[in-house]
This record gives structure tokens, sequence and C-alpha cells, in this order.
């Protein structure tokens, strides 16, 4: 009975404390903003990733036939490269736009037209290329567009959000009658916030020209990188964020959608940095790459789901197989077998259920902790190359998924590893618990 009390007292502690910060995070508008702003330019970052992926397959017959396969002299490699820039390459811009568009939205404003005046407005920070040529041609550089301009979006999405909502809803706004078309009044009400808007981050970009300051992107770059890299681009502040995110789950908050709006951005830079000289030639810790990237943490951490919860639902599988398994566990094998391979743990996270539940929480929270340990190593040794930048689908099961955010068999290996590692860890307080079940159930029994 003590037990139970301290186990109950345990979750209560946890539910106190970690549900009100929950709540209150949930419900900020700027976190809501930048995760559902970053969230729009997730198609394009995928889409780019599997053009990469075809482009960088390691099998030399294909690689050399992309190369030298050409259509008046561009090669196919050099199209798929196109396609890679023109869609993972423009994450920064997409987020200037999802930022802005949803935080407007919050506040009940037109969403469309801030994502407009910011994509706008991010244009007018970012420098631009001129060409050399007797009548100069102006470009915009795909890093500024891409990963190095993420800080500018966020910032730039969300002062543009608030601003625009501002004006409108306290009708400081050019109105035209009823009988004009909505799409028409809408554009003609953005008019006042979108001047003042572009107005705004175009002195900001005539100020950092005239000081010499270079510009906005890169000044941003080097005031955060270094503290926002403490959180997101070393091992010890990933797994400061993989215990946050197991302990929201564990009350039953999705974790991820209190953390990844947060440290998400910085993942991606990483990723896209890595993405850039994975294309050079270049990808390694001497040239700058990195180890903590986006899909070193949906692909080798958070095997299964939140809690890297695949180690759990194989020690199911062993039970059943042992035909030790309680009914309960029968029952729930098959529900959660199959998407814990491909990463979905909802029917595992409350049908056994993991929420609440003090006797796997220890496993729930060190799981993902020693893959995230195991594959920095491996990373940081050499053994494993750098995640490539490619952004594997989370849905894509282990060593699939090992194997393409690497281009390596050895990526595949440590998700082997890490597998065996998680089923190691889980299967002994799984046996725990399926005692218990196996207990209440006789107990049940003898009462009918």
């Amino acid at each position: 009975m003590a037990n139970n009390k301290k186990d109950g007292g345990f979750a209560a502690a946890v539910e106190k404390h970690l549900m009100p910060i929950a709540i209150k995070m949930g419900q900020m508008k700027p976190l809501i903003a930048i995760r559902d702003g970053i969230a729009i330019a997730m198609p394009l970052i995928i889409i780019g990733s599997i053009f990469m992926i075809a482009n960088s397959f390691p099998l030399p017959m294909w690689t050399n036939w992309l190369a030298t396969t050409a259509i008046n002299k561009v090669t196919i490699s050099a199209i798929f490269t196109k396609i890679v820039n023109g869609s993972f390459g423009l994450i920064g811009l997409v987020a200037a736009f999802g930022i802005a568009s949803s935080y407007a939205e919050q506040y009940k404003t037109d969403g469309k037209s801030a994502g407009i005046i910011a994509v706008s407005a991010f244009f007018v920070v970012t420098p631009s290329i001129m060409s050399g040529d007797k009548v100069p041609l102006e470009g915009m550089p795909y890093g500024f567009l891409g990963s190095q301009g993420l800080f500018v979006a966020i910032l730039l999405g969300l002062l543009t959000g608030y601003i625009f909502q501002w004006f409108i809803n306290r009708d400081i706004q050019i109105k035209m009658p009823e009988t004009v078309p909505p799409a028409v009044a809408k554009s003609f009400s953005a008019l006042i916030p979108g001047a003042v808007i572009i107005t705004i981050f175009g002195a900001i970009y005539a100020i950092m020209t005239w000081s010499g300051l270079g510009n906005i992107h890169e000044l941003l770059l080097h005031i955060l990188s270094k503290p926002l890299g403490l959180l997101g681009d070393t091992l010890g502040g990933t797994l400061v964020a993989i215990l946050l995110n197991s302990l929201f789950w564990f009350v039953g908050i999705h974790g991820g959608n209190v953390i990844n709006p947060i440290i998400s951005p910085i993942w991606l830079m990483n990723t896209d940095a890595n993405r850039v000289l994975f294309q050079a030639g270049h990808l390694d810790l001497a040239h700058g790459g990195h180890i903590i990237a986006q899909p070193f943490v949906d692909n080798f951490v958070y095997m299964g789901g939140g809690g890297a919860t695949i180690g759990l639902v194989f020690s199911i599988g062993i039970l059943i197989m042992m035909k030790r398994a309680s009914e309960q566990a029968k029952v729930l094998g098959p529900l959660t077998i199959i998407p814990g391979i491909f990463n979905i743990n909802e029917p595992t996270m409350f049908g056994l259920p993991v929420v609440l539940n003090v006797t796997l929480v220890f496993p729930f929270i060190v799981a993902p902790m020693i893959n995230a340990i195991t594959t920095y190593i491996a990373m940081k040794i050499g053994f494993v190359p750098l995640c490539n930048g490619a952004v594997v689908p989370w849905t894509i099961p282990p060593i699939i998924s090992g194997f393409l955010a690497t281009n390596s068999w050895t990526g595949s290996l440590i998700q082997l590893i890490n597998v065996v590692l998680d089923v190691l860890i889980y299967l002994p307080f799984m046996m725990t618990l399926n005692r218990k079940q196996k207990e209440e159930e006789a107990g049940k029994i003898k009462e009918a």
C-alpha cells in the first residue's frame, strides 16, 4: 500500500507542477504561430528531401547516370539539385508567411494578407546578390531564404502578425463599400498595416546597410546562435528537451507540441546546414556539420514515438511469444506493435496506458536519452555519418529511416542497437506491469 501511495504521490506531483506549465505554454499565441508556421513548410522539406536522397543514393551506377545524362547541357543531377533548393531551400521564406498568418488568424484577422506582407518584408530585409553584367541582375541567396533565415522569419513573422492584427482590430484600415468583392476589400484593408510593416523593415535594412553592420540575418545568427545552440545543438540541451518531452507526455500532454516550437527551429537550421555541406561533399564536423538535427531526433531518438516506445511494444510482443502475457497485453499487442513500428504510439500511450503509469515512467524517460547518447557518440567518433540533411518522414520505420537519414548502412545499425537497448530497458518494467495485470485479472476471476 505504501508503494501505491508513493507512486500515486509522484504522479500527482508531476501532474500538479507540469500541467499548468504545459497548458500555459500550449496557449501562448507566439508558440502556436511558430509551430503552425514551420509546419506549413514541412511538405516542401519532405519533397526536397526525397529528391536529395534520389540525387545521392549510394549506388555508383545511379549517381553517375544522373551526373552524366544531360539535356541542353543541364544534367539530371543539376535539375534535382535545383528542385531541392527550390523546396527545402525556402523554409525560411515559407515560415515567415506561415508564422505571420497563424499569428494574425489567432486574433481573428486575415492571415493570408498578413502572410503576404511578411514575405514582402522578408525580401526587404534580405540582402540581394547583384550580377556583374552591364545591366545588373538582382537575385536572392538561397542560404537566407532557407535555414539561415529562420531566426529572421520567426521574429519578422511574429512582429508582422502582431502589427497587422493591431491595426485591423483597432479599425485602422481602409474600408470599402459592401458591394466590393471580399478579396478586394481585404486587400485594401491590408494597405495601412502593410505600409507600416514594410516601412519598418525597410528602415531596419537601411540602418543595417548604412551603419556597416551587415544584414539582420547575420546579426541575429551571431547574437542568438550561441545561447540557442546550447539548447538545441548540444547533447546536454537535447537531453533536457527529451526529459521535458517525456514528462509532458507522462501527464497526457503532447510533449512535442510544447517543446518543439522552441527547439525545432534550431534542429531544422542544423538539418539544412548539413544538407548544404552534403551537397558540397563536405559533411563532417571539421567543416561545421551538426550531430543534433531534426532527423537525429525523429529517426534515432524517438523510435516508436515519444519515449522511444518501440522498446515497450516489442517487450509486449516478447511476453506474448513467451506465453506469459496478461490478457490485457494479449489484446493490446496487435494494436500497438504495428503502429509502433511506424512510430505511432497513441494506442500504447493511452491504451496500456503509459500516461500516469508510474511503473513505466523510468524507462519512458531513460530510453530516448540512451538513444540520443549512443547515436551522438557513434556520430562523434565517425562510426555513423552525420545526418545528410534529408528530413525522413517520422513514420518511416527504423532501419529504413536510419539508412535514408545518413546515406549509410551504419545508420541502420545504430538504430538496431538502439532498439535492442530500448527493449532491454523496457522489458523488466513491462514484466512488472504484466505481473500486476495478471494478479488483477486473477482477482477478478475469483470475485466472479
